[in-house]
C-alpha cells in the first residue's frame, strides 16, 4: 500500500498485512496477541498454538519488527501480555512452571533495539477465582510499553489524575544532595524537593498515575472470549497519540500547548492508533471516542464482522470499511 488506510479493519495475517503497510506511517500501537497456549481461535495461521514458547517468541518477534517499521520514529508499542504454566518440558519448561513467556519476548525485543520504557501491571479486581491450591491465584497481566528512540511523544499532562494530599502547611527544605546510599541508577528526586519548597503536593497539573493499573475485566456479548477492557486503552492512547499531528514533519500536539510544536505551517492530520490482533475492535472505538483514527488487522473474519457492528452505529451509515 502507498497509502495508509485509515478507520479500516483489515482481514488476515498480522505479519502479512503489516508488511502492506507504508513505514513511518502510524503514530502509536497497542494491541494484546494471542497467549502461548491458553486459547484456540480456529484459525489457519493463527499465533498462540506454536508447539513451544520459543516459537511463539520468535513469531511475535517478527510481528513487533514490522510494527516497528510501520511506527513513527516518535511512536510508541504498547503490548498487552499473559503467561501459563507449563504441562510439559516439550512446551519449554518444566511442568507446572510458569513459561515467562511475557519475559522472553520483552527480552527479545530489548536485543533487537526496542527500548522498554514501562512495565506496568494490570491489577484485575474481579480476577477470575482459582481452585489451585499450591500456589497463589493470578490477578493481574502485564502491559509493556516500547519505543524505539530516546526521544517519543509522550503527552502525560493527558493522563495526570488529581493529587491524593493537598498543599502543604509548612514548606519543606530542600536537600541538596543525593543521599550517600543511592547508586549509580538511582533517580533523581530534585523536582520533587523544588515542588516541595513551594508547599505543593506534586505537579500542578495532577499527579503521574504510575504504573500500577487497577481495572475490572469487562464481559463482552459474542463469542469472542479474551476482550481487554475500554479503559485499559484509553491511557495509552491519549499519552502517546496525539490527536493532531503535522503532516510534514510528524510532530503531535499536546494537551499542555493545544498547538502544534512545528513551524511548518502545514495541513495536519488526526493521529493513528494501530492494534494489529483487533478482535472485537475496542481499540478502535476507544480511539474514535477520543478523536483518534485507528486501524485494526483481524485474522478472523467473525471477529472482524462484531468489531463492524460495534464501530458501526445505527446512527453512522458510513458504516466501516473491511478489506
Amino acid at each position: 500500500m502507498t497509502q495508509l488506510p485509515r478507520n479500516t479493519i483489515l482481514i488476515g495475517d498480522a505479519l502479512t498485512r503489516l508488511r502492506e503497510l507504508p513505514s513511518s506511517s502510524v503514530d502509536m500501537a497497542i494491541t494484546s496477541p494471542p497467549y502461548f497456549q491458553l486459547r484456540d481461535y480456529a484459525q489457519a495461521g493463527q499465533l498462540g498454538l506454536e508447539p513451544t514458547v520459543h516459537e511463539w517468541t520468535q513469531n511475535l518477534r517478527q510481528v513487533c519488527h514490522e510494527i516497528g517499521r510501520v511506527l513513527l520514529p516518535t511512536g510508541s508499542l504498547w503490548l498487552n501480555l499473559g503467561d501459563s504454566f507449563s504441562r510439559h518440558p516439550k512446551y519449554g519448561a518444566p511442568a507446572k512452571s510458569l513459561l515467562l513467556a511475557p519475559e522472553r519476548l520483552l527480552l527479545a525485543l530489548s536485543d533487537d533495539g526496542w527500548l522498554v520504557r514501562t512495565k506496568v501491571i494490570w491489577h484485575k479486581p474481579n480476577a477470575m477465582p482459582s481452585s489451585v491450591t499450591d500456589r497463589l491465584t493470578l490477578t493481574y497481566e502485564v502491559i509493556y510499553h516500547l519505543v524505539r528512540q530516546r526521544t517519543y511523544f509522550f503527552d502525560l499532562d493527558a493522563i495526570r489524575e488529581p493529587h491524593r494530599s493537598g498543599p502543604s502547611k509548612q514548606a519543606r527544605t530542600p536537600q541538596h544532595h543525593a543521599p550517600n546510599f543511592s547508586g549509580p541508577l538511582a533517580a533523581s528526586r530534585g523536582g520533587l524537593h523544588h515542588l516541595r519548597r513551594e508547599g505543593l503536593p506534586g505537579h500542578p497539573r495532577g499527579k503521574n498515575p504510575g504504573d500500577c493499573w487497577s481495572i475490572a475485566t469487562r464481559g463482552f456479548r459474542g463469542s469472542h472470549f479474551a476482550t481487554y477492557p475500554a479503559e485499559l486503552v484509553r491511557r495509552p492512547i491519549l499519552a502517546t497519540c496525539p490527536a493532531v499531528v503535522c503532516t510534514a514533519c510528524g510532530a503531535g500536539q499536546k494537551v499542555s500547548t493545544g498547538a502544534l510544536p512545528c513551524d511548518c505551517h502545514a495541513p495536519a492530520r488526526a493521529g493513528i492508533a494501530l492494534d494489529a490482533f483487533f478482535g472485537t475492535g475496542t481499540t478502535g472505538l476507544v480511539a474514535r471516542q477520543l478523536g483518534r483514527d485507528w486501524l485494526g488487522i483481524e485474522l478472523n473474519p467473525d471477529y472482524a464482522a462484531m468489531a463492524y457492528e460495534r464501530l458501526s452505529p445505527r446512527s453512522d451509515h458510513r458504516g466501516v470499511p473491511v478489506v
